[in-house]
């Protein structure tokens, strides 16, 4: 059977994105026991065979004694975790989703001949017409497990037929040996007419048992044939439902495709004003600064803050990562970042140093990438000795004895001129009611973090 043509892989309509988390948990809402054993067993192929290729920090929990399985019984051994983490795990699902795009992208066309492979595929996209695949493997699996039941009957039935045809030999060689025996004494004869009794008996139950048999056939036959009939109804109703569904979407991607087209044109045009205008503004801007004299030379404001001690060298709010680089793009933005409210959000487990080390390092990335100014603010309590060197394109603080990073951070932003854009990093209430209030931005931790894995 051909599977339906779906969506191009990657196309917004399969809702893979991470941050999409209803749409991770339509995926997972099939229940791993209430799936056919077929697509268990692929699902678990495939993200056995992904786990390599998968980051240590995208392997649940759960999975991680499976990981040390040799590769070729994961998915034997492991097929319970492995399946449930595909449900449970948005992050491990789309980890094994790009392994399939890159290793195995013809189970993900849509396509396949195969139906088990076209339902994995449903299962691991959230497609919406999964469950007509899911129903028709399970149907096929019934139908295999039904011929198997037939089978085992006709055995039976025949192996009954030769045992009746055995003790029919049996009892017709007991009626010539009673025939040869005729003439002996009569105890023998007794024997053998006693013997020829149970032999009728035992040929009676097996008659009986053969009949029986073959009425459970008869029984059998008429059910598998019931429930084919409903099977194919409704195997047949599947498939009418489901070209509606490949009518309807296909009809959904053409209107699509036109309203793509309609809002290119209309930015194309918008690009060209804003070109334009920008254009004018900057030249503008050139000719105020030559007037002013005014060269942009000189320390900066974050720079005079005195209430913190020198670089240590270790390495409306903001809803996700794409409203942070629409802010980071902006010309002269200053990003300021509460350092341990965000290590401790990312990677708590590292010691303090290593904590640093790493977000100055990731947000000096960040800085090359977006040209933006960047400092971090770290409570200085602990720190026993500041280093004088850091990671370049980014200033690295530490609040003094008896100040918290918090009331740091509120100085940087007292400190800015009115007009600036400030995006201040942290998921501190307090600080985030406090430095809205002065007009920056509050991008939460976690938010900056998914930026910077991105880097």
């Amino acid at each position: 059977m051909d599977g339906p043509r779906q969506a191009p892989v990657g196309a917004p309509e399969t809702g893979l994105d991470q941050s999409a988390p209803e749409r991770s948990r339509e995926c997972g809402a099939e229940d791993p026991e209430e799936l056919p054993a077929p697509v268990r067993a692929r699902l678990a192929e495939l993200a056995a065979e992904a786990l390599d290729d998968v980051r240590p920090s995208d392997v649940p929990a759960p999975l991680r004694p499976v990981v040390r399985f040799a590769p070729a019984k994961r998915a034997k051994l492991g097929r319970g975790p492995l399946v449930a983490a595909l449900r449970d795990s948005p992050v491990f699902r789309t980890a094994v989703v790009d392994w399939c795009r890159e290793n195995r992208p013809e189970d993900l066309d849509g396509v396949h001949p195969d139906p088990v492979v076209v339902a994995v595929a449903g299962v691991l996209l959230a497609l919406p017409n999964t469950g007509h695949y899911l129903e028709l493997v399970a149907f096929r699996v019934e139908q295999g497990r039904l011929r198997g039941e037939r089978d085992s009957a006709q055995a039976r039935a025949q192996r009954l037929a030769g045992e009746v045809d055995r003790l029919q030999a049996e009892l017709a060689e007991a009626r010539r040996a009673g025939e040869r025996a005729g003439d002996e004494s009569g105890s023998e004869a007794d024997r053998l007419r006693k013997r020829l009794r149970e032999q009728g008996v035992r040929l009676k139950e097996a008659k009986d048992d053969a009949q029986a048999a073959r009425a459970e056939l008869a029984e059998a036959h008429e059910r598998i044939g019931s429930e084919l009939a409903e099977l194919r109804a409704q195997r047949d109703r599947e498939r009418a439902r489901a070209q509606e569904e490949r009518d309807r979407a296909q009809r959904a991607a053409a209107e699509t495709e036109v309203a793509r087209q309609s809002a290119r044109e209309a930015r194309q045009g918008d690009e060209v004003r804003i070109s334009l205008l920008l254009e004018t503004m900057e030249g503008a801007l050139g000719g105020l600064r030559r007037e002013l004299r005014a060269v942009g030379h000189g320390p900066r404001p974050a720079d005079v803050v005195q209430r913190v001690r020198p670089d240590s060298g270790e390495t409306g709010r903001v809803a996700d990562a794409a409203a942070l680089d629409r802010l980071l793009a902006l010309p002269a933005v200053h990003l300021i970042v509460d350092g341990y409210n965000v290590t401790k959000t990312g990677y708590p487990d590292l010691p303090l140093a290593d904590q640093r080390n790493r977000l100055a390092h990731q947000l000096a990335a960040l800085a090359a990438r977006t040209g933006a100014e960047v400092t971090v603010v770290f409570d200085g309590a602990d720190v026993l000795s500041v280093p004088t060197a850091g990671p370049r394109g980014v200033r690295v603080m530490f609040s003094p004895p008896g100040v918290i990073a918090d009331d740091v951070i509120r100085e940087l932003v007292v400190a800015e001129p009115q007009g600036r854009q400030l995006v201040v990093a942290t998921s501190d209430r307090a600080v985030v009611t406090s430095v809205r209030r002065t007009g920056a931005y509050a991008v939460a931790s976690a938010v900056l973090l998914e930026r910077l894995n991105r880097v």
